[in-house]
Formats: C-alpha cells, sequence, structure tokens
C-alpha cells in the first residue's frame, strides 16, 4: 500500500494509492486525511467513468465524520491493471480493496455499474458490507448489442455519446448545471473520451450480463437505500423501486427531473439523501 502519513504512528493516512491484488488503485478520500477507525464510505463509479463522478459528494462526506475511499475500478481512471469483466469479479474486488486499508467494514455506495457491484458484494461477503446505497440501479440492465460493438470498437466516438446523451436529463441536456463552469454533457463526454480503449466495452458487457440482481436483492441482510432520477432512461426509477422491494430493509428517494446522472445531476439532493440515510445507520 503506497500512502503518505504525518510523523506519529497514530496520525490517520492520507491514502493516494493502493495495491490491490497487484496493481496500484488510486482512492480519493474528500480531502481530508484516511481513518479507518471512523465509519468507512466506498464509492464506486459507472461504466467508463472514474472516481470524479463523486466530486460533489466526497468531500462532503469527508467533512462530516466519514472516511471516504472514492475509487478508480480497475483498468479506469488513474488505476492500473486491466478492467474487470464481471460484476462478479469486481465484487471479490471491492473485498480486496478493503483488506488493503485496513478496513474490516464499510458502507458501498454505487452507481449504475457501481451499483450493481455494492448490491452483489453485499449478497456475497455481508461480514464486509454495513450498507448500501445504490443510484442508477435495477435488477437488470441491459445494453442494446448496436451499442455494445460501438463500445468494443475502441475510441468509437457513437458509444460516448450514446451513453452521455441517454445518462442525463433535462438539466444536462439544457446546460442547466449547478455547478458554475460545469457543462455535464460536454463534461461527462471528456471524461468517457479519457478512459482507456476498450474499457467502456468491457463495462457494457459485464452490466448486460450480470442476471443475478434480483436474487443479490433477495440474499443481501444490510440496510440498503436507493436514490433514483425520475426520469432515468437506463435504468428507470420503476426499475429501481421494483428491485427496491425485494430487499429486506431498504428505503427510496427519488429525485424529479433528474436521469441517470443522479449525483452530478441532483448533488445537493444526493447528499442529502445519503447523509441522512448514513446518519440513521450510525445512530
Amino acid at each position: 500500500m503506497t500512502q503518505t502519513t504525518d510523523t506519529t504512528a497514530d496520525t490517520p493516512l492520507a491514502i493516494n494509492k493502493l495495491t490491490v491484488n497487484g496493481h496500484a488503485v488510486y482512492a480519493h478520500t474528500g480531502g481530508r486525511p484516511f481513518d479507518p477507525a471512523r465509519p468507512v464510505v466506498v464509492l464506486l463509479h459507472g461504466a467508463g467513468m472514474d472516481h470524479t463522478v463523486w466530486s460533489l459528494q466526497t468531500r462532503y462526506l469527508a467533512h462530516h465524520g466519514r472516511s471516504v475511499l472514492a475509487v478508480d475500478l480497475p483498468g479506469h481512471g488513474r488505476s492500473g491493471g486491466e478492467p474487470l469483466d464481471s460484476v462478479a469479479a469486481l465484487a471479490d474486488w471491492v473485498t480486496a480493496l478493503l483488506d488493503a486499508a485496513g478496513v474490516a467494514k464499510a458502507a458501498l455506495i454505487g452507481h449504475s455499474m457501481g451499483a450493481l457491484v455494492a448490491l452483489d458484494a453485499a449478497a456475497r461477503h455481508p461480514d464486509r458490507v454495513e450498507s448500501v446505497v445504490l443510484l442508477g440501479a435495477a435488477e437488470r440492465m441491459p445494453v442494446h448489442p448496436d451499442l455494445l460493438a460501438a463500445a468494443a470498437a475502441a475510441g468509437e466516438p457513437s458509444a460516448i455519446d450514446l451513453v452521455i446523451g441517454w445518462g442525463h436529463g433535462p438539466r444536462g441536456h439544457s446546460g442547466g448545471s449547478l455547478t458554475p463552469g460545469l457543462a455535464l454533457i460536454p463534461g461527462g463526454r471528456r471524461l468517457m473520451a479519457a478512459v482507456k480503449p476498450g474499457v467502456l466495452g468491457v463495462d457494457l458487457a459485464a452490466c448486460n450480463a450480470y442476471g443475478q440482481g434480483g436474487a443479490a436483492a433477495d440474499a443481501v441482510a444490510c440496510p440498503a437505500l436507493f436514490v433514483l432520477g425520475a426520469l432515468d432512461r437506463m435504468a428507470p426509477a420503476k426499475a429501481g423501486r421494483a428491485l427496491a422491494n425485494r430487499m429486506k430493509t431498504s428505503q427510496v428517494v427519488t429525485i424529479p427531473h433528474t436521469g441517470h446522472m443522479v449525483m452530478t445531476e441532483a448533488p445537493d439532493a444526493t447528499v442529502e439523501a445519503l447523509t441522512s440515510f448514513l446518519d440513521l445507520r450510525r445512530g
């Protein structure tokens, strides 16, 4: 594990990179040193993206009592290795991440593909997951064959245009970002254009192949929060509510006028939902 520390052995760690399964993994800590003694949250991004999609949530969480690991999944962003080709493999990787960070148990927050990973990890490794927050989630996330083919062609811009276009609701298409200087659609395109060739295709194929969402939801024993965009065209809110109904303990927050990219389109509402749920779990 590569990390920088202060001078005393008891000082919390300022983690830059972890070594997981032999590869360097970048973990953003929200601007505060990582302390595994505090409640830990791990944030998992969606297909073809990286930790920066959580920029408007990580800092708040880190400055309000949590230790944050917003990771770049293998082969994404600043993390090394190759992208893993199944949701189950990514779920197992999460437990290896926790081991590398010295964390016994964490809350998992996932978006889209990351939501499937968090769900599967909670079902397969219940002793490591204290709660899950699933954004833009559904039991199945099928991908159209034409999009799969376009994404498999490395550098194919039409795949990025389709994902970003369908992934945003009206606010993204009208330039209505709540963050000064951030345009959601152009920003999303630039983020996905920077991904390594072939990564988006691997990710979308993993989402398309995952058929265990319902069984995983049935098996999850920990509390769950679903944060859904009312206008999500990629994982419709109706499908998210149906998945939530299969969980033993779940809450649903549906954010109006919002598409699939919940955390960037509605950052304040997302933070409010996250903190209300996590505070309840701490109590």
